[in-house]
């Protein structure tokens, strides 16, 4: 019946609605809106925010990994008029630096990449590229970004509380988690029921859209990658979000109603015994955090991988090569993403059986990802390529998503494990799948789909300036942590190993463990991250400037792609398509032999044969 009332009124309908829209007021229109592309240019520019104030935690972490103990620049008097104890004399003590540590990780996972790459990104693109009006539950999808947003507002608010925020790592491990005295760890728990519970409302109404509000033609096969990816994502949030959620309110239930849910028996706190009721199991937590987390790992990187494989096929002028072999990968992804979470776990005593179990599995899911790795190599082979500001990303994402997969595998084993876990080689490996790659994908994403979201281009030189800093400094942080790691630098030192370095122990009469050199790399990676903090001022201003001052687009489809988000006017109107589109081909229809142009539109019938 949708498409059916869509098909017979669409330029009633369409005229209505905008008749309609322009009698509401600002807050409704753009505020409390339950439009699909409102909502995500909502989540794209909150998300950016929290991703902006994660780095800058890093950044100050830095400070103290390379010169620790001193007093940090700029922002040390600030930090200790705000935090009090914690940044006493402007200087980063231990419990500031895993506060600041465990909110970092915490912000980016689950209020920077994931609400920009799952929500904001496929809130806008997925109605447009499946020819649906909007998405199938327009409230509940406003309800999803403001419960996203209230998850934010209570993490960033939880900064200014008496003792400060978490301090339990971002996996927020029991019995830590719940024996830490002061109260922020309670505030992230809370945090997290609302961030899950906007990712179960967001995920549920992505499945029905795309199941539902596929336009007259757009037949599974049909579907844009980037849809297949935000699909498969959804599902992931969908059945590996609930258990966390439980896990949650159980970790709330201990910290402040006295059960014992993850608290062992016979608990010691600083040499006390606890006073709880014991019974519970500390593995448990773990099982029920990592059974969500592996699964998150792919829903951070498949939107990604979506979005690349959109720009290289528009940029190499041809179709992908291998369309099929991507969309099993990703169903094969989203199905072997849940039997692998105990890779994490190596180090809790598991029986030799059950860790092969999952060291098999986890080599069995790079399968997948190499292919679809090479699916886009592949694609470009022969490609008439325009190496513009997108596709530079996109290129760059392959080599960089490539490293961080191949020194995955090491971890994959548990006997390499052993080892490397908790080392900052698992801080490179985690960093170079995430930062160079799906933020780097995201980065794409922005470019290429801005004109349509505001009818002007983005500049193509600071996007070019943009990307060659970040590509740079990206490398110069990352690749020295690998080097860091093998040596044994251990993630959560608040000291960047000092205490453990060859010379403090020399003097201590000890062997010690970390070479002078690993120790002064500290230095330079640190620098290298705050050149990465100036490399994104081009973007923030080229982002804001181009809004209102940059070049006009000219059409609505600059780039000459073929799927159906070019197909409306820009920006999309309220309804988006004046009439419902029939789809009649693939998605990726360039340089089709005997067609005039080198691109058809999913949406433009097949010409009459004389």
């Amino acid at each position: 019946m949708e498409h059916t009332t869509h098909t017979h009124h669409a330029g009633d309908h369409g005229a209505h609605h905008e008749a309609h829209h322009e009698e509401l007021s600002f807050w409704w229109k753009y505020v409390f809106s339950s439009d699909h592309k409102v909502i995500g240019i909502q989540y794209g520019l909150t998300a950016l925010c929290f991703l902006f104030f994660g780095f800058c935690l890093m950044m100050v972490m830095r400070w103290q990994l390379a010169y620790p103990g001193h007093p940090i620049p700029v922002v040390g008097p600030l930090l200790e008029k705000l935090m009090g104890a914690p940044a006493s004399g402007g200087v980063m003590s231990s419990d500031l630096y895993n506060m600041f540590g465990a909110m970092h990780g915490t912000i980016m996972v689950f209020l920077a990449i994931v609400p920009l790459a799952f929500a904001a990104f496929g809130n806008y693109v997925v109605p447009l590229q499946i020819g649906a009006p909007d998405m199938a539950f327009p409230r509940v999808n406003m309800a999803s970004y403001w419960a996203f947003f209230v998850g934010g507002v209570i993490m960033f608010v939880s900064f200014f509380i008496p003792g400060g925020p978490a301090q339990a790592g971002w996996t927020s491990y029991s019995p830590l988690a719940s024996i830490v005295p002061t109260d922020g760890q309670t505030w992230w728990v809370v945090g997290m029921v609302f961030l899950i519970t906007s990712s179960l409302l967001g995920a549920v109404n992505f499945l029905a859209t795309i199941i539902q509000l596929r336009a007259p033609g757009m037949t599974w096969m049909r579907l844009p990658f980037f849809v297949w990816a935000q699909f498969v994502t959804g599902f992931l949030l969908l059945l590996a979000f609930p258990p966390l959620e439980a896990a949650a309110l159980m970790q709330l239930m201990d910290k402040g109603f006295g059960t014992s849910f993850f608290l062992p028996t016979g608990l010691m706190v600083s040499g006390n015994p606890a006073h709880i009721s014991g019974g519970g199991s500390p593995l448990l937590w773990q099982h029920l955090f990592w059974f969500l987390a592996h699964p998150e790992v792919y829903v951070l990187i498949l939107p990604g991988m979506g979005i690349v494989a959109e720009v290289i096929a528009n940029n190499i002028r041809k179709p992908l090569w291998g369309y099929k072999g991507l969309v099993y990968s990703v169903l094969t992804i989203g199905f072997l993403s849940f039997i692998v979470w105990a890779h994490h776990m190596y180090l809790t005593g598991m029986g030799t059986a059950i860790s092969t179990f999952f060291q098999t599995t986890t080599i069995i899911i790079s399968i997948p990802s190499v292919i679809i790795l090479t699916v886009f190599f592949i694609s470009l082979w022969g490609g008439s390529i325009r190496f513009n500001t997108p596709m530079l990303f996109c290129l760059a994402f392959l080599v960089m998503f490539g490293i961080g997969g191949l020194t995955g595998l090491p971890l994959g084993f548990s006997f390499a494990d052993l080892y490397l876990h908790d080392t900052y080689y698992v801080i490179a490996h985690f960093h170079y799948i995430v930062a160079p790659g799906t933020i780097f994908a995201l980065f794409a994403g922005i470019y290429y789909w801005f004109p349509k979201m505001t009818g002007r281009m983005m500049s193509e030189f600071w996007g070019k300036v943009h990307f060659w800093t970040s590509l740079i400094f990206m490398n110069l942080i990352f690749q020295p942590m690998f080097a860091q790691g093998m040596a044994g630098m251990l993630r959560r030192m608040y000291d960047g190993g000092v205490n453990y370095s060859a010379s403090t122990a020399a003097n201590a009469g000890v062997h010690g463990a970390l070479s002078d050199a690993m120790i002064t790399s500290n230095k330079a990676i640190s620098m290298a991250a705050w050149m990465l903090g100036l490399s994104q001022i081009p973007f923030i201003i080229n982002l804001f400037w181009s809004i209102w001052k940059g070049k006009k687009a000219g059409s609505d489809n600059p780039w000459h792609a073929t799927t159906l988000e070019w197909q409306t006017p820009t920006p999309p109107p309220h309804g988006n398509f004046a009439v419902t589109p029939t789809v009649y081909r693939g998605p990726y229809e360039y340089s089709v032999p005997g067609h005039p142009d080198d691109y058809t539109p999913q949406s433009v019938p097949e010409p009459a044969k004389a």
